[in-house]
């Protein structure tokens, strides 16, 4: 993976052509988790994924809202409490995963109000994936809803809390669902939602419709995200930053 500075764009002096960069997560047992994105991003969108305990992995997608100079330090603050915080809350093999991960998003709300000294919004999807019983333990403050799919249909995962960054006592519930042996979830950021063709949204509905196509894989899954939505446009995204986050059972 990327380091956290480059991701940020932090000692990129020339700007380089956008293009589609993927990354995968960690091993993982029985699934794979990927990502995808267009390079050169100038707003707040922000992943991370990271080992938590032998069987579990944690991941994020946060969308941080202004522009991505003022939100660098923001951001950077947020991930070392993601990571730091989930060390912790999910080191324990008997911890209860829902509570620990609303404990998780009340760190990271005060974290981001503390690093941008006030109120800022950030919208965040955050999921623990249990390798052993194939559930993911979510909450979704805020954000664009994450879809689950299965052999039958596909499951809107709508939000638990309000956006972090606004409210120091901002309660957010957790929710556990379960992930089929062909199972995948996508998480997608707001640029991806909003991303249009004249009148026309992309929506939720083109994210549905390439999880409907059965990519054989999460990158497959992350990358074919984007390039629907670039074909849709008919070119490279310039309204906002556009982010795939894929987590699917391997077949």
């Amino acid at each position: 993976m990327k380091s956290l500075l480059s991701r940020l764009g932090f000692g990129s002096a020339v700007a380089e052509p956008t293009q589609l960069v993927h990354e995968s997560g960690p091993d993982i047992n029985g699934a794979q988790l990927s990502v995808a994105y267009f390079s050169g991003q100038a707003g707040g969108d922000f992943h991370e994924f990271v080992r938590v305990s032998p069987h579990r992995l944690l991941f994020g997608l946060l969308d941080l809202a202004g522009k991505r100079d003022s939100g660098r330090p923001i951001l950077a603050a947020a991930q070392s409490c993601f990571r730091a915080a989930g060390a912790e809350l999910f080191s324990d093999p008997e911890l209860n995963e829902a509570d620990a991960m609303v404990e998780l998003a009340r760190r990271l709300n005060l974290e981001i109000m503390r690093a941008a000294n006030g109120v800022r919004s950030c919208p965040a999807f955050a999921g623990c994936y249990n390798e052993e019983l194939g559930t993911v333990c979510y909450v979704n403050a805020g954000h664009t809803p994450g879809l689950l799919w299965d052999r039958s249909s596909i499951e809107e995962l709508p939000a638990t809390g309000l956006p972090l960054g606004l409210f120091s006592l901002s309660p957010t519930d957790a929710r556990i669902v379960g992930l089929g042996s062909e199972g995948s979830i996508a998480v997608v950021s707001r640029g991806v939602v909003e991303a249009q063709c004249s009148d026309e949204e992309f929506g939720l509905a083109g994210v549905k419709y390439v999880m409907n196509t059965k990519p054989s894989c999460a990158t497959d899954l992350s990358r074919g995200i984007l390039e629907q939505l670039q074909g849709f446009i008919c070119g490279l995204p310039k309204h906002n930053d556009v982010t795939a986050l894929t987590l699917m059972r391997a077949n």
